[in-house]
């Protein structure tokens, strides 16, 4: 068992009363901040002020403290080290007032936490004043998963109570404010100005004892490295029933999901698919219909080579709800490992992403013609094909002398990075790390950082 607490966690009620702040430098100001998020009538007061209190909304007397100022009063902080500080303390342990003395923990009978708002909801986090760094890092984890509309969500729910108690019973109720909090149409619904019809039509789902069919969140992974993950995604993934992965999605990311979530696997590398489209789209599709949160989670983003077009069609055809979640790209990621300017004043006025296993020789005169006036290509899938490529463009008349920058395994820690020019690339001696590549062609790689890049220029390529 762990130490036990020397604090009681609750929440006080201040409504109709006083906070009593004595003190008029920047300690106060930051204690006027967190009180005026109450509804409590909040009161500085100080013989001299130092700290801008007016944009608050506070009521500031300037005069010596007096035992009668903590008259009414809720709670009251001491934010002053002088003879007023000393006065209010006194006067408040006669008056049985809670209070507060910042910074000195000792004469504390009550901590201000790190608090979470998303009013009525609040999150409060505490470390009994022995780490207040710590308990703001362990906020700011918080409010990160937190979306910014879940207050109005919360007082949404709440304007439902009766309505929602002479509808359904105990544990369809239960069901339906699980759906009506985590629902990503409903907090698009309360943004829209229209969440009050949303979860009207919810209830009355749920008052049909049909239940809502389910919701698909298609959701970018990044590269790679679960700090790369969006704040949304994490969120839902911390929502999904179940989390339907590809390949590539790295392990640490997945688990970052609820722990009893169920985790299928529908991986395809290349050669080896253990699950077809068709049968992807099929699975995602039956468990919504069987009213689950499934998190269908794609490496890097969800609307870039990754099929996300199919899975919408289908989900649509069913009538099944979805939102999409961007996710860092593996282009913008390689750009980032190796600080490409993609796009740059006066060298590169635009940026392609495009695929090279498949291509066509009318594609390669088009990439050939993009590069050459300026843009930069961004290749996906050809890193077994990267020297045919290259010859491709050369012959489609781009310079041989074009740089080209190799990034493998891109957002990731063990990536790898080649930089040449397409005729060292058509030569095809290298052989690549394994991963996933990103092959740029165009003048802005030469502005990027490669230094640390393994040279292709291993083998010439004569020109014919």
């Amino acid at each position: 068992m762990g130490a036990a607490l020397n604090t009681f966690p609750l929440s006080y009620k201040v409504q109709g009363q006083r906070i009593v702040i004595v003190g008029g430098g920047e300690e106060a100001l930051n204690k006027a901040r967190l009180a005026v998020k109450t509804t409590a009538s909040v009161v500085i007061i100080a013989s001299a002020f130092e700290a801008d209190f007016s944009a608050l909304g506070v009521t500031v007397i300037e005069r010596a403290f007096t035992a009668a100022d903590l008259d009414g009063a809720a709670l009251v902080f001491v934010a002053d080290h002088g003879s007023d500080g000393s006065a209010a303390i006194t006067a408040a342990r006669a008056a049985r007032v809670p209070l507060n003395v910042v910074d000195v923990p000792g004469e504390c009978d009550f901590y201000t936490p790190s608090i979470v708002e998303r009013a009525p909801l609040t999150i409060a986090v505490s470390s009994e004043g022995d780490a207040p760094v710590l308990a703001r890092l362990v906020r700011a984890r918080i409010e990160a998963m937190l979306s910014p509309r879940l207050g109005a969500v919360a007082r949404l729910a709440g304007s439902l109570r009766e309505r929602v108690a002479a509808t359904l019973g105990k544990a369809e109720a239960r069901r339906f404010y699980e759906d009506l909090v985590t629902s990503p149409s409903i907090e698009r619904a309360v943004e829209a100005g229209q969440g009050a019809d949303a979860a009207h039509a919810l209830l009355a789902a749920h008052a049909r004892a049909e239940g809502p069919s389910g919701v698909v969140w298609l959701i970018g992974a990044g590269p790679g490295s679960e700090d790369l993950l969006t704040l949304r995604a994490q969120r839902l993934l911390q929502e999904a029933d179940v989390i339907v992965h590809d390949q590539l999605v790295p392990q640490v990311v997945v688990d970052m999901g609820r722990r009893d979530a169920e985790r299928i696997s529908v991986g395809k590398a290349k050669g080896n698919h253990t699950f077809s489209q068709a049968q992807i789209n099929t699975l995602i599709v039956r468990l919504a219909r069987e009213g689950k949160k499934v998190a269908r989670l794609k490496s890097g983003d969800p609307m870039i080579f990754g099929r996300a077009g199919e899975e919408v069609a289908a989900l649509r055809k069913a009538g099944i709800s979805y939102a999409i979640v961007p996710g860092v790209t593996a282009a913008l990621a390689a750009a980032a490992d190796t600080a490409t300017p993609v796009t740059l004043r006066k060298v590169s006025s635009g940026f392609v992403v495009a695929t090279a296993h498949g291509a066509d020789d009318s594609e390669v005169t088009h990439w050939t013609a993009l590069v050459s006036s300026g843009l930069t290509v961004a290749l996906y899938m050809g890193k077994s094909i990267a020297a045919d490529v290259a010859k491709s463009f050369i012959k489609h008349a781009a310079s041989v002398h074009l740089p080209v920058g190799i990034v493998a395994n891109a957002g990731r820690a063990d990536r790898t990075l080649y930089r040449g020019t397409l005729a060292e690339l058509a030569a095809g001696a290298i052989v690549f790390a394994d991963g996933p590549a990103i092959i740029f062609v165009g003048e802005a790689v030469a502005h990027g950082d490669w230094a640390e890049a393994i040279p292709l220029a291993i083998a010439e390529y004569k020109v014919a």
